[in-house]
């Protein structure tokens, strides 16, 4: 590790934190080398930013050395402090009708999502479902994610205001949808895109907020709407894009259906200058080698939801196909139609997931995925998503004593694989014993519990 200089930094803001202290700086799965990992570490932070991530007898030697004070130190030695996770796509509004029932994702949308989505018109409801959302994130220890709002800008707003009183790096847009859909969430293409340009104008940038133009899935936007939105993205490069893309094959057939002169689901978006850096495709299960060629060389990015594409029977992620193409990848919760706020109960099903699918998925990668990968297929390396030099001083502390079974595990491990393997399979939001953003503690489980 570089030797750190403190001189130049302001000793009264420097907080220190004492644990395991792990980090990624490349993808497990390609680098033999991919991790910086700290059995006894120290995480340094003065401002909001990362300072240094080290050796804890190296660091505090220096520290004793050089600072004129002594530095209080926050010991949570047994438990593991890595950067917050990265959840890079689900939906506020659903967070009232998770866990609904339905054969499918086409039926559950026109029960339970667009009549869910109808309240959020009312600025009272759009700010207590927020609030409660944002309480539930950090609580499983998710510092970023990317959100779905409503077709509503009051839901926008809602949201961004929640995220901003907590100074949290977040990303959200209002949903563009001007057919097939009711007419209560129904706005036009022009309409639409002129609030979009306006939310994105009062938002984008603002402190850590970030915008995402958001066309809910092309079903739902007419040519039109596309095409003012593919104008809006293009005009606007470092604006962020989501949309849904190959999540259902009914889904897939109606698309089909309706945008006949295409050649894939994931061609429409192509079409009319969608594909990317800073877009970002929900679900992407049904996709061919010549859509993720697309996606890779356009570095358009797919939020892998393996809860939701189990829940609502969508199908299974192609993790061989995806990484041949060379794709960006992260994981996501899909909130509502994922069934948990947790990264780790995530990593748990895309475990499995991954399994059915003949590919095996180390626990290293899921945690990368979650971290680093989420901020590079966002491309906010650098930003967030580890612990470089200068980083936003988003973390989580994660304790592998949170329950009986998962203590008792953690005791038995013989390496930092199997460890982090308990962790991702046996761990939910109990196993988040702390999360900073920006070097605040926004959540402490001790607290929470009291």
């Amino acid at each position: 590790m570089a030797v750190i200089s403190f001189s130049n930094i302001d000793q009264s803001s420097l907080q220190a934190y004492r644990a395991g202290v792990l980090h990624f700086h490349a993808d497990p799965a390609h680098h033999a080398d991919a991790y910086a990992w700290h059995e006894d570490g120290l995480l340094l932070v003065a401002d909001g930013k990362v300072v240094a991530a080290g050796d804890y007898q190296q660091l505090s030697a220096q520290l004793r050395a050089e600072l004129k004070g002594e530095l209080k130190i926050q010991d949570y030695r047994g438990k593991i402090i890595m950067p917050g996770f990265i959840d890079t796509h689900l939906h506020y509004p659903q967070t009232d009708m998770i866990a609904s029932p339905a054969p499918g994702l086409l039926p559950w949308l026109e029960k339970y999502t667009f009549p869910t989505e109808r309240k959020f018109s009312d600025p009272a409801h759009a700010k207590d479902v927020a609030t409660f959302f944002i309480d539930e994130l950090l609580r499983c220890g998710t510092t970023t994610a990317m959100v779905y709002c409503t077709v509503n800008p009051v839901s926008v707003d809602a949201f961004f205001s929640a995220s901003e009183a907590r100074n949290l790096r977040m990303v959200t847009g209002k949903v563009l949808m001007d057919r097939n859909c009711p007419e209560f969430l129904q706005d036009t293409a022009e309409g639409g895109i002129r609030d979009s340009e306006e939310l994105l104008k009062k938002w984008h940038k603002r402190g850590r907020q970030l915008y995402a133009i958001t066309p809910r899935f092309a079903p739902t936007s007419s040519n039109a709407q596309l095409q003012l939105a593919g104008e809006l993205a293009q005009a606007h490069p470092d604006v962020y894009l989501q949309t849904h893309a190959a999540e259902n094959i009914d889904e897939v057939a109606w698309v089909k259906s309706l945008f006949p002169e295409s050649r894939s689901y994931m061609d429409v978006y192509d079409k009319y200058g969608m594909l990317r850096p800073r877009s970002m495709y929900g679900h992407c299960v049904w996709l061919d080698n010549h859509d993720r060629q697309r996606m890779a060389e356009t570095q358009s990015a797919i939020a892998i939801c393996p809860t939701s594409n189990l829940f609502l029977g969508s199908g299974l992620f192609d993790f061989k196909g995806a990484d041949a193409a060379a794709v960006p990848l992260s994981l996501a919760t899909d909130v509502g139609g994922g069934t948990s706020f947790s990264m780790l109960q995530t990593m748990n099903e895309a475990y499995k997931v991954a399994r059915m699918a003949t590919t095996y998925l180390p626990a290293m990668r899921m945690f990368y995925l979650a971290t680093l990968g989420g901020a590079r297929s966002m491309q906010l390396e650098g930003t967030i998503g580890n612990f470089a030099a200068g980083a936003e001083a988003d973390f989580i502390v994660l304790d592998p004593q949170a329950t009986p079974l998962l203590a008792r595990r953690s005791e038995r491990t013989e390496s930092l694989e199997e460890l982090l393997f308990a962790l991702a399979l046996l761990g939910d939001d109990r196993a988040i014993a702390a999360t900073y953003a920006a070097g605040k503690l926004v959540h402490s489980r001790t607290a929470a519990s009291q």
